[in-house]
């Protein structure tokens, strides 16, 4: 964790390999002695500018490389071992052959005094210019013996034009992520000349009481043993401190949002009472669950407080969110106050809003509900009556956001599927409370359960409740999974299930045809009209249609008027239709098992049992995970698990990024252990040292903010 982080290259004497004075992490890497500007062009090109940079620029992997051998030893010993082996041997080029063909090879007869290797590479034309008769080097690769010979396929060749290069001994080797212009064995040359003096500017900027608490290395010999390494052991050891570093920074930031939050905002307190209680429940036409019971109670807590509630809460499908948004909205509005439900599509706004007006039948609670499609007559008419306080509650979109609405005295605010938002668009929400200096407190929901290392990850500034279970009445679909050579079976299947007066989704991952022979909307429900449905009412529904189309299909859709929606993964949330009771997702390899298990839960939510097909066949063995993992349970948070194991962090949210940076080092697959002692001391940091303002910290919350700043919108006050 150095400090200089963020400073310009500058340009000191050139530095020489051989120095042992330190050197400035800010010089540039064409300062360093034998790199040139055309070098040092390709080293931008990996966007490594700063001898700093080379420093960060980790390797990705590491080789094992035996020392050098005669080549007569190295045949001995892989015939051995009758495997193939990574050998390395040193001698002269005698022959070189240029083969052409569908794939193009260069064959090299490499030979010492003792015998010979051949030595082959596939589509290397480049080397051409560098493997000739005469050329002294080393080569290291996978040995075989085939017909007798020695052979290596694809080494790793390196010139020898000076004799004195010493014999190379065994060693791991690092690999670093590289170009065509400027390979691994470069890269590694280069660090290796500067490493010792760029390592005596290295600033650890983390207390050495927390270090040494957490058996970590410095900072330096962190560096020195993922660049230098002695063992796989000792790699692992600095690969380890330099994840803390990281998860530390991440987690330090959310700690800061949390306390700026606490500290330095305040909320309305909307006291929760008996009477209040009462009034509140009997506006839900059903009794709360235990789940649903506590998660209220949790934020009624956070209401009454004038310390601004920031919490996130997570629940399965059917688990009864909307429910729990109304009770925190109704809280707002029994103190005389304002409430706001966001949603990130018109589909789940209209879903919200209906069954927020369902509930308040009746009641002298005043609805609205605003939408980018909303006629400018009737927007005139929301706006108004949000400035004015005519409406209590409102409905919808990012249209909400807009600078011409303004709320009379907006209390709670909450975000539905928040992951779709981004920051700036919650910080306008935020901006929108009662006054200047009260902000509204704010509920952030999912209907994705999001497995622990994510949730200390990108919501470590929130508080969490989770809703477990599925309300009274919802039982979890019954999946199957069919291959692609029986999709006619299910389609019969599916018009007896028509026959009986039930519903179907049929969702496709393509819109339009494509050349990857995807089923698409429009040509899947023209067959399916025209051949296994025939004579049933099919609807398509997909994401360029525009917004009023869609709402029009789904009245119709949910008015019984149509049989089959032929749609696209635009009905994953908010989708309320109590008599479909089947989903059939085709080419279910191509979607994530966050999706399939959102989707599956749009059937089986009016009383009938629900069944949910995946046709597909799977690719590979994730993908065929994938499918054992859905058929075989049902249970959100356990499928969320499970998933971010299968596809990794980076893919969990798909396109739907929290909007933080992503990390470098850390892998949140395997690095829970560091996640939770990064966010056990940076809680504790906080705690004691506030916002980070110790004179001791002021470079590590520099750099703190300049990583997560603007992302998190964390205040630079102090």
């Amino acid at each position: 964790m150095s400090g200089a982080e963020d400073s310009r290259p500058d340009d000191p004497r050139k530095v020489a390999s051989e120095s042992t004075t330190p050197i400035s992490l800010n010089a540039a890497i064409s300062t360093i002695s034998g790199v040139g500007s055309q070098l040092s062009s390709r080293f931008t090109s990996l966007g490594l500018r700063t001898i700093g940079d080379l420093l960060k620029h980790l390797p990705i992997r590491y080789e094992t490389e035996v020392a050098e051998a005669a080549v007569t030893e190295a045949k001995e010993a892989t015939e051995t071992t009758q495997a193939s082996v990574t050998r390395t041997v040193r001698g002269e080029i005698q022959k070189v052959r240029h083969v052409p063909s569908r794939r193009p090879r260069i064959e090299a007869l490499l030979a010492d005094e003792s015998g010979t290797i051949r030595l082959i590479w596939f589509n290397a034309p480049w080397l051409t210019r560098k493997i000739h008769p005469g050329v002294r080097g080393i080569a290291q690769g996978r040995a075989k013996v085939r017909g007798g010979y020695l052979e290596m396929v694809n080494p790793r060749w390196e010139e020898i034009q000076d004799e004195s290069v010493p014999t190379r001994g065994g060693r791991l080797r690092p690999i670093y992520s590289a170009t065509e212009d400027l390979q691994s064995a470069r890269i590694e040359k280069v660090i290796s000349s500067v490493l010792d003096c760029a390592l005596d500017s290295v600033v650890d900027l983390i207390r050495p009481e927390l270090i040494s608490r957490r058996e970590l290395v410095s900072l330096r010999e962190a560096y020195r043993m993922v660049h230098a390494p002695q063992s796989a052991l000792e790699a692992e050891r600095g690969r380890n401190r330099l994840a803390y570093d990281e998860l530390l920074c991440l987690q330090l930031a959310m700690a800061m949002r949390r306390w700026q939050v606490r500290n330095a905002m305040r909320a309305p307190s909307l006291e929760m009472s008996p009477g209040i209680e009462e009034k509140i429940r009997s506006r839900i036409p059903f009794e709360l669950t235990d789940s649903q019971q506590q998660v209220c109670r949790e934020i009624s807590e956070d209401l009454a407080s004038t310390i601004p509630m920031n919490r996130l809460l997570q629940g399965d499908v059917g688990s009864g969110k909307t429910a729990v948004a109304v009770h925190a909205m109704l809280t707002a509005v029994a103190h005389g106050h304002q409430a706001v439900l966001l949603a990130p599509t018109e589909i789940l706004a209209q879903q919200h809003l209906r069954t927020v007006e369902e509930m308040l039948v009746g009641s002298r609670v005043r609805v609205a509900g605003m939408t980018g499609s909303l006629r400018t007559a009737d927007r005139a008419v929301v706006i108004n009556g949000l400035a004015s306080g005519e409406f209590d509650i409102a409905v919808g979109t990012h249209a909400l956001l807009g600078e011409d609405i303004q709320f009379k005295s907006l209390a709670v605010a909450i975000i539905d599927e928040q992951h779709r938002f981004g920051v700036e668009q919650r910080a306008a929400l935020r901006a929108k409370g009662v006054c200047a200096e009260l902000v509204p407190h704010t509920l952030v929901m999912t209907a994705t359960p999001i497995p622990r290392t994510l949730a200390l990850s990108f919501f470590g500034d929130l508080d969490v409740s989770s809703l477990r279970g599925r309300l009274p009445g919802r039982t979890a679909p019954t999946t199957r999974v069919m291959p692609l050579g029986r999709s006619d079976e299910v389609y019969r299947w599916l018009k007896t299930r028509i026959d009986r007066g039930e519903q179907v989704f049929v969702v496709v991952p393509a819109i339009e045809e494509s050349q990857l022979g995807l089923k698409d909307v429009a040509s899947h429900a023209t067959a399916l009209a025209a051949g296994a449905l025939h004579g049933c009412r099919i609807g398509q529904m997909h994401g360029q249609m525009k917004s009023a189309e869609c709402a029009r299909v789904m009245d119709d859709f949910r008015g019984g008027l149509i049989d089959v929606l032929v749609c696209t993964i635009i009905i994953e949330v908010g989708v309320d239709v109590p008599n479909a009771t089947v989903m059939v997702i085709e080419h279910a390899e191509r979607f994530g098992l966050a999706q399939l298990h959102q989707l599956r839960g749009r059937v089986g939510r009016g009383g009938k049992p629900g069944f949910c097909v995946l046709i597909g066949d799977p690719p590979n063995e994730i993908a065929q995970g994938r499918f054992d993992a859905i058929a075989n349970s049902s249970d959100g948070f356990e499928i969320a698990e499970l998933d971010l194991k299968l596809r990794g962090p980076g893919e969990f949210f798909g396109s739907r990024q929290s909007g933080l940076p992503p990390l470098r080092i850390a892998d949140l697959s395997r690095d829970f252990a560091i996640l939770a002692n990064a966010h056990e001391d940076a809680q504790s940091w906080i705690g004691i040292a506030g916002d980070l303002n110790d004179k001791r910290d002021l470079q590590l919350r520099r750099r703190v903010l300049g990583m997560y700043g603007s992302a998190l919108g964390l205040s630079d006050v102090g």
